[in-house]
């Protein structure tokens, strides 16, 4: 089924899962080619300590 506009530009925050547009992310950063989305500057430096452990997790697993 196509993606809707709205949907094409919604990424998940790799650390708590939540849905994040692009233009209203706290923070975006590149890792290994690709970039990650984040819904707080929190969220951003959890990731950036251990990019592998979040990545790692299943979206269930992911949380505050």
């Amino acid at each position: 089924m196509p993606r809707g506009p709205a949907e094409e530009d919604e990424m998940v925050d790799p650390v708590c899962g939540m849905t994040v547009e692009p233009s209203e992310a706290a923070a975006a950063w590149d890792h290994e080619g690709k970039t990650y989305y984040f819904c707080s500057v929190a969220c951003f430096e959890r990731f950036r300590s251990d990019p592998g452990g979040h990545l790692d997790k299943a979206p269930a697993d992911r949380s505050m």
